[in-house]
């Protein structure tokens, strides 16, 4: 029964956090090659150098005109001047056409666009002038051969692609997705398809966790549901343990007499749990531990609370695995409305952010309630009230940190 007594003590987020880490000493997983065509959101693993210049050559950026600049020095539209085409080297006062993408011939040293030109047979009227070096992408500009074209961990995204594709790479070193084995426990939880019962509800976490996971580039492993029986319990972490580089499990991590995954945590290995009890909320039950060097996120079984707990601590971890240095994109924006807070606890108040004339507004969603999934499907990002707040007043500007896109309204 001392266990139905509660926390006798929550540990600050940023604390627990760090000594979590310290103790886990996370290093980055090692590296794969793949085919550039799979590498989309991938983080490389390695510097990518250049294997010859971007452009390879001086090159044209418009469709226009090649010609020495100083011959259209004085050139206005007040002061046209006429340039007789060519289609072999180019001498004074003569001009020849080419496109986007050609190369500059030689002796010339600026292109003016098709815009400013009149074609008249086999001369143009030219009606501006130009500097030297005018629409013209020089040979390296883009990038020098041997320089780092892309540094080591980079997601990738389709324009780092289209640049690799550029220098003849068809397949990049990428850091292997962390493994994640994901556990359910409750013996009220059924599968998804399956005939509810009462008191029965549908298990949802796994799907949650699994596509977190994807999101953030880690596999997700399905250990499937565990009974409230710490000997099934133990044997599904230990089974994640096996087959993967870490483990979350959802459900029995308070200090209820049913919640034993603290409990079968412990009873496996060493330095086991780490911290449980964190002042955050929601999610104050979140437990981190460490068995046989790996990452165990006791998280809750209330999907929002449980979230909370990834991002705040499963999320930083899988990105060290990952070697990846990333934070949430963040606007600031103004409250809608006025929030409390809770004196010693971080909270993570989920919010709409929307855009309005030019502005970015952040309205509340719930301040409260761990286990209402409509908090989360009708927020966009969340405001962090910090422990030492009473609450955030209407009006105030707020640091919104975004999992999804701003609507503007």
């Amino acid at each position: 029964m001392a266990r139905l007594k509660g926390f006798e003590k929550l540990t600050n987020v940023d604390d627990a956090l760090q000594s979590f880490l310290r103790k886990l000493k996370p290093q980055r997983l090692d590296s794969e090659r793949i085919p550039l065509h799979a590498a989309l959101g991938r983080v490389t693993a390695e510097d990518i150098r250049a294997k010859y210049n971007l452009p390879l050559f001086d090159r044209s950026a418009v469709d226009g005109y090649a010609l020495k600049a100083k011959d259209t020095f004085g050139v206005s539209a007040f002061k046209p001047k006429i340039f007789k085409l060519t289609k072999d080297e180019v001498h004074e006062n003569e001009a020849k056409e080419l496109w986007t993408g050609n190369p500059v011939p030689e002796g010339t040293d600026s292109v003016v666009m098709l815009e400013y030109t009149k074609k008249f047979g086999d001369k143009i009227e030219l009606a501006t002038s130009v500097t030297p070096g005018r629409n013209v992408s020089k040979m390296g500009e883009d990038v020098t051969e041997g320089n780092v074209a892309i540094e080591a961990g980079i997601r990738l995204t389709p324009h780092h692609l289209s640049l690799l594709a550029a220098l003849g790479e068809t397949h990049v070193y990428v850091v292997r997705k962390p493994k994640v084995a994901i556990l359910a426990t409750g013996s009220e939880l059924v599968e998804l398809g399956n005939k509810l019962e009462p008191g029965k509800i549908v298990e949802t976490n796994r799907l949650l966790f699994s596509s977190l996971c994807m999101e953030l580039g880690a596999e997700p492993l399905n250990l499937g549901i565990a009974k409230d029986d710490l000997t099934e319990i133990t044997s599904k972490i230990q089974e994640g343990l096996e087959h993967a580089d870490a483990v979350i499990t959802t459900g029995g991590t308070s200090v209820g007499y049913p919640d034993l995954v603290p409990l079968a945590v412990n009873q496996i290995g060493k330095p086991g749990i780490i911290v449980h009890g964190v002042a955050i909320r929601p999610g104050m039950p979140t437990a981190l531990a460490i068995l046989k060097g790996k990452p165990v996120f006791v998280l809750s079984g209330n999907p929002v609370a449980a979230t909370v707990g990834f991002e705040a601590f499963t999320r930083p971890t899988l990105l060290r695995l990952l070697g990846v240095n990333e934070v949430r994109p963040a606007i600031e924006a103004k409250l809608t409305r006025r929030v409390a807070g809770a004196l010693g606890r971080r909270v993570f108040l989920r919010v709409h952010a929307f855009e309005r004339n030019g502005s970015f507004f952040a309205e509340p969603v719930r301040a409260t309630g761990s286990g209402v999934l409509t908090t989360m499907t009708k927020a966009n990002g969340y405001v962090i009230i910090p422990e030492n707040r009473e609450g955030i007043e209407e009006g105030e500007s707020v640091m919104v940190h975004l999992f999804s896109s701003i609507v503007r309204e």
